[in-house]
């Protein structure tokens, strides 16, 4: 579909920058992703001292750490990247012209999705065991963690800001990186995030497909609204 080779983060950068976004993961729409489009080199290729050895993997932190994507859960509930250009439409299509506090008086949200939004907004960007242990989403106590935290991603409310590894006593990193979640306006600013508010959220998802379609205009228009739709 994109018939490029992404071979750092600036490749990606560049990419996401043209197109408007990017899944991580190859799903509905065949060649769309950055696994389908990534180098060899730049894949998974295993562990050294108990450290994931995975470019591609590192780059959704770097990216964020250096606010030049972001990333997070929005297609489909998987991974991918969006430009910063078309994320004012992307949370004005997906919040469909809600705050959280006006979606959650009218019903719209659960009671554990304002959990996890209450705790972040008064306790600054947590890790996933941070909001984890503070909510009881353990053993015996509350379940569907992944559940809500997807959920409020697909909805623009909540980002990742960044994937920090454990160290070992002799500074070794290791694992797969543990996620950092923000509320999306104290990351990236009120501003980019309510820009779109102007619109009608149904035009922002017109003026989505139409810059996807005319950088790749053999994308089929009925397969990019059902992966906007989530």
């Amino acid at each position: 579909m994109i018939g490029t080779d992404i071979r750092n983060r600036g490749d990606l950068v560049e990419l996401v920058n043209e197109i408007g976004f990017l899944p991580f993961f190859s799903g509905r729409i065949e060649g769309f992703s950055l696994e389908e489009n990534v180098s060899y080199e730049a894949w998974y290729q295993g562990r050294w001292k108990g450290r994931v050895h995975w470019d591609a993997w590192d780059w959704k932190g770097e990216v964020l750490q250096n606010r030049e994507l972001v990333y997070g859960k929005f297609f489909e509930k998987k991974a991918g990247f969006i430009s910063l250009e078309l994320w004012p439409d992307f949370c004005n299509y997906r919040r469909d012209g809600y705050d959280f506090d006006a979606r959650f008086d009218d019903g719209l949200a659960s009671y554990k999705d304002k959990g996890v939004v209450d705790y972040i907004t008064d306790s600054g960007a947590l890790l996933t065991r941070e909001i984890k242990d503070a909510l009881n989403y353990k053993k015996g106590g509350n379940k569907g963690f992944e559940t809500v935290i997807t959920r409020l991603q697909m909805e623009t409310y909540v980002v990742p800001v960044n994937f920090e590894y454990s160290v070992r006593k002799n500074g070794d990193e290791y694992g797969w990186g543990n996620c950092r979640y923000d509320i999306a306006e104290r990351f990236w600013g009120d501003k980019l995030c309510r820009s779109a508010y102007k619109r009608d959220p149904e035009e922002s998802l017109e003026r989505i497909i139409k810059h996807i379609r005319k950088v790749l205009p053999k994308m089929e228009e009925d397969e990019v609204r059902a992966v906007l739709r989530g």
